[in-house]
């Protein structure tokens, strides 16, 4: 599958599930979001947020606002105020007759004066400053990344950060933006997007049609969505991630579909290693995706990471010994976690008589190298697969389960022919294309 049918079906994948609250919206952030970001971006709106200033569009927008703001409009109304020993406007001599009467006819210093003023608060202002506010808080939360060397950062903001200065300075001191109230929190509202979307200033026309393509990504447009994924979040070296989430939605569909009359999909706390929860009368399945499973008391140490020292082979001191090193060496997780736990979508099946397990491993990649290691590392993780520190898999002729328990899932290979499901051995092998439609084949031999 290329990428764009690939993120063409996990835009429809988080329109369907993370949007409507059956799947946790924070693990597919933290899957997508750019290298390099910190926890504050582990949710979808921050995301949407970041994605939405790095439009090329957006930039050209602000660097144009110091001329355009110029035009702001306003609406000049009439206020009637009551003043004593001074005129502020034109005198209302009818209205100021009648207020000397009814409080103190002797009183000549009273005047009641119609004062003409300029008031921004109309429709048109509230549509502008709700996307100035949405554009600055997002430039207060990434601007120290904005400054740094990321790929994902947009030249244009990149090479001219004094606009990032330009837009705080606009925010917090134009005369014209501070004059216009604060929107609430429901603002703008339809009407007044409709307001802006027929002015004739285009500085209004533009700003509305702004905020309706980041009100529709927030609100899952499959559209928008899949602007999201391909323009911003997964960069071009990451579709091993692309193909991760697409084949554990895979997962989730098919499961539905094969259970679908008492089928219950739960939505998961933010906290839990789990990501999916499916439950119907008698049967309860989990979904962990990477480098899950802690809650469960899942791992997949192998046997001489359970030995004292003295008790290694030559063999297992090696891997013991190049396991620690690498562990000591590299601070940062990602360069040692798969010897811990790897980076894998598992299937928990607990039945009233049985309990289950189907390990699946992902590999980008059409290389036969790459093929063959993916291989070996799901046939590692079935053998090595513990629940509570003991093997799931214990006899010597069932070191990998029934030969059901374990899926490779790899790009499409043109032009080969691949053995069906049913000849196959130890694991099953799967091509992206072929995910949609036979994932349900190997469950229901598992199930």
């Amino acid at each position: 599958m290329n990428r764009d049918e690939l993120v063409a079906g996990l835009s429809e994948d988080i329109l369907t599930y993370v949007m409507h609250g059956t799947f946790p919206e924070q693990h597919v952030a933290q899957e997508i979001k750019p290298a390099g970001l910190d926890e504050r971006f582990d949710d979808y709106e921050t995301l949407v947020r970041l994605h939405f200033i790095l439009k090329p569009d957006v930039v050209d927008f602000v660097e144009s606002l110091p001329q355009r703001l110029r035009s702001v409009k306003t609406q000049t109304e009439s206020v009637r105020k009551t003043s004593r020993g001074h005129v502020s406007g034109r005198i209302s001599w009818s209205a100021t007759v009648r207020k000397r009467y009814s409080t103190n006819p002797k009183d000549r210093s009273l005047f009641v004066c119609d004062d003409r003023s300029e008031n921004y608060d109309i429709a048109e202002n509230i549509v502008l400053k709700r996307l100035l506010a949405v554009i600055y808080r997002t430039l207060e939360d990434c601007e120290q990344y904005l400054r740094a060397d990321y790929e994902w950062v947009t030249d244009r903001w990149k090479e001219n950060l004094e606009l990032v200065e330009t837009l705080q300075r606009i925010f917090e001191r134009n005369v014209h933006v501070k004059r216009i109230r604060d929107p609430e929190s429901y603002e703008p509202t339809e009407r007044m997007l409709q307001r802006a979307e027929e002015s004739r200033n285009p500085v209004y026309t533009e700003a509305a049609a702004f905020l309706r393509s980041y009100r529709e990504t927030l609100d899952a447009n499959p559209e928008a969505v899949a602007d999201l994924l391909e323009r911003t979040a997964i960069t071009p070296d990451d579709d091993e991630t692309l193909l991760e989430l697409y084949v554990l939605f895979r997962y989730v569909a098919a499961i539905e579909s094969l259970r679908q009359e008492s089928f219950t999909l739960s939505t998961i706390a933010t906290d839990s290693q789990e990501v999916a929860r499916m439950v119907d009368d008698d049967t309860e399945i989990v979904l962990y995706h990477d480098n899950s499973g802690r809650d469960r008391d899942l791992s997949f140490r192998s046997e001489e990471f359970g030995k004292l020292r003295g008790e290694l082979s030559r063999t297992e001191m090696v891997q013991r010994e190049a396991h620690e090193t690498l562990a000591s060496y590299f601070k940062n997780e990602n360069f040692h976690r798969r010897s811990g736990r790897p980076d894998v979508i598992v299937l928990e099946i607990n039945g009233e008589d049985s309990h289950e397990y189907l390990i699946t491993e992902v590999k980008n990649s059409t290389r036969p190298e790459t093929i063959r290691t993916g291989i070996k590392e799901t046939l590692e993780y079935l053998a090595f697969l513990r629940h509570e520190n003991d093997f799931v898999f214990e006899a010597d002729t069932e070191y990998f389960g029934s030969g059901w328990n374990g899926l490779l899932v790899v790009q499409d290979i043109d032009g080969k022919e691949t053995a069906s499901l049913d000849e196959q051995r130890s694991i099953r092998i799967l091509q992206a294309s072929e995910v949609e439609t036979r994932l349900k084949d190997i469950l229901q031999e598992v199930l």
